[in-house]
């Protein structure tokens, strides 16, 4: 991915603020898509993906790999999200951010590359959150195409560690964002009952 062909964050990060409303408290215990993740896990890691997306956007020092075991969720969550969110979107839209090279989580590559993860990481776990609390979910058809090509360049069969598992088989005409999700190692079938079977 170019700087020439960087997708706006803001349709997948404005999508994934309009799914918080109907996180309830009661449901933040709840599973997830992703493997032995609860809900409040997961609204904790965008927390912490949003933050550190935005520093890499802006050049900052990477603080590392993230912990191996998710920080609590902050109680100010629903406050804080959304401004982490729009921090991460203006951050990206600046044209130089996607020049150069930059890192995060301890991993160094093209800044434009970078924008690309940050694309895929809202994206798929728009997909997880809504899932897991019984939302519809409707992704911009730009988005979805640039996170699959991302994913279809790397996609391995033992799943890419820290990004995505083993990919799940879907149907060659299954629609855009079944294939996607597929590809990262998730179920497009899954739903939190499925999880529980």
């Amino acid at each position: 991915m170019t700087s020439a062909s960087f997708v706006d964050l803001a349709p997948a990060a404005d999508r994934l603020t309009r799914l918080l409303d109907a996180v309830t408290d009661d449901r933040l215990e709840a599973p997830t898509p992703c493997a032995d993740t609860t809900v409040g896990a997961l609204l904790s890691h965008l927390l912490g993906l949003a933050e550190a997306f935005r520093a890499a956007a802006a050049k900052e020092p990477d603080l590392g790999t993230p912990p191996a075991v998710q920080p609590p969720l902050d109680p100010k969550w629903r406050t804080l999200l959304p401004q982490k969110l729009d921090a991460l979107v203006a951050a990206w839209r600046d044209p130089a951010a996607r020049d150069g090279m930059t890192s995060v989580g301890g991993v160094q590559m093209p800044a434009a590359a970078i924008a690309a993860v940050a694309l895929d990481e809202l994206v798929l776990h728009g997909w997880d959150l809504a899932r897991a609390t019984g939302q519809a979910y409707a992704v911009d058809q730009e988005s979805v195409q640039a996170c699959l090509g991302f994913v279809e360049a790397a996609a391995q069969p033992e799943g890419v560690p820290g990004l995505f598992g083993p990919p799940v088989p879907v149907p060659g005409d299954a629609p855009v964002l079944d294939r996607l999700v597929g590809l990262s190692g998730r179920d497009p079938a899954w739903t939190p009952a499925t999880s529980m079977s």
